[in-house]
């Protein structure tokens, strides 16, 4: 382990933990997406009916299509018989009729329409059952560990069902993976057949920031939604499920969101090539390598408290010589109370050679005056 430099010590006087908080949802997760920071979490892997919440999963499978090639937004699906007579929230769209892929995902995203997702399921994979196997099967290989899935819509099953974890990682998804069609989320109206509809998403209507994403309600699921919002750069996202009204359901997601943004800071503490620090080297030609981060290294740390952020450079050392420039050395690690750590990688800025035979026979007199064992050096 070494010192850090001063400009990276200086984070330390952002960050206190925050006060305790909780949440009258009977699940939640709040993550600042800028860093990755779980903010708060509450029962977060359980899994629970996630509601109309799991037609992100629908939208995840066509948004994949779109970007493989595979379907374009003027292809058209036919309207079955399943498809018009789908119960809940709709469409509208009539049997027989034949509907873009477009005004289909716009069916879903503004207006929820079961039906539009179980014509996108069926044009799709050919049946809905069919398309439910390939979301369990994708669901898997994108990391969904406590999810699966019986239909496209979120029709109420006993075995269907994902947790707030798993429901952010697809918020993150559809921020991230999908820039593309992104921007559909914060749509606030459609009308598709000569009928209008708004979207259900509370926080749209309000000055916070709001971009996405999806409400859910069922009578066992309760009230939900999966949010996301932005200021200054900074993108917060949520998943609140199991509240008792729309009403708590608007007000307790605005709370959260607020709080997010609030109470916590979100700064960069090192840029990729930055020298933070440095490392012994045992027999180079060099004493110390510089150390950079792979990457830039971002952290969340709550505003207020008592305890300092600990910011530390950790790395098994001395190295042995020789060093390849972006060989990884070590980590930079972040501890903000109350918070996971953030771990950084860190890497080598330039190469160290191995030293000649004066440096060896230096380090071998070192070694026998310290009376302890050196790394083995490289041959």
């Amino acid at each position: 382990m070494t010192r850090l430099p001063a400009f990276l010590a200086a984070f330390a006087l952002l960050a206190q933990p925050a006060a305790a908080f909780d949440t009258a949802a009977r699940a939640a997760i709040v993550v600042d997406m800028t860093s990755g920071a779980v903010l708060l979490e509450k029962d977060a892997d359980k899994p629970l009916p996630p509601a109309s919440m799991s037609k992100l999963m629908t939208l995840n499978m066509v948004f994949e299509a779109l970007q493989q090639g595979r379907l374009s937004l003027d292809d058209t699906f036919p309207v079955s018989e399943k498809a018009w007579k789908m119960g809940g929230s709709r469409m509208f769209v009539r049997a027989g009729e034949r509907v873009r892929v477009e005004d289909l995902l716009r069916g879903v995203i503004v207006q929820s329409g079961n039906d539009a997702c179980v014509v996108l399921a069926e044009g799709l994979a050919g049946s809905e059952e069919a398309f439910a196997s390939r979301m369990n099967e994708r669901a898997k290989e994108i990391g969904l560990t406590n999810s699966h899935f019986t239909n496209s819509t979120g029709w109420p099953d006993p075995d269907h069902y994902m947790s707030v974890r798993d429901l952010m990682t697809l918020v993150d998804r559809m921020v991230n993976a999908f820039p593309e069609y992104y921007p559909m989320w914060a749509e606030t109206d459609f009308e598709w057949d000569g009928v209008a509809q708004r979207n259900r998403n509370p926080l749209l209507y309000l000055d916070l920031g709001a971009d996405g994403l999806k409400t859910g309600h069922t009578e066992e699921a309760g009230f939900g939604l999966t949010g996301s919002a932005i200021r200054d750069g900074r993108r917060i996202g949520f998943v609140v499920t199991g509240l008792d009204s729309m009403g708590d359901r608007a007000q307790e997601s605005e709370r959260l969101l607020t709080w997010a943004f609030r109470e916590f800071r979100t700064e960069q503490v090192a840029a990729a090539g930055q020298i933070v620090g440095e490392a012994e080297v045992w027999v180079g030609e060099e004493r110390t390598v510089p150390l950079t981060p792979a990457r830039d290294v971002i952290a969340t740390a709550p505003w207020a408290a008592a305890a300092e952020t600990k910011v530390t450079i950790r790395y098994d050392g001395p190295i042995p010589a020789p060093i390849a420039a972006g060989q990884p050395l070590g980590e930079l690690v972040i501890e903000a109370a109350g918070l996971p750590p953030v771990r950084a990688p860190l890497v080598a800025a330039v190469a160290v050679e191995k030293g000649g035979l004066v440096t060896r026979v230096g380090a071998a007199v070192e070694t026998l005056l310290r009376g302890s064992d050196a790394p083995e050096a490289a041959e």
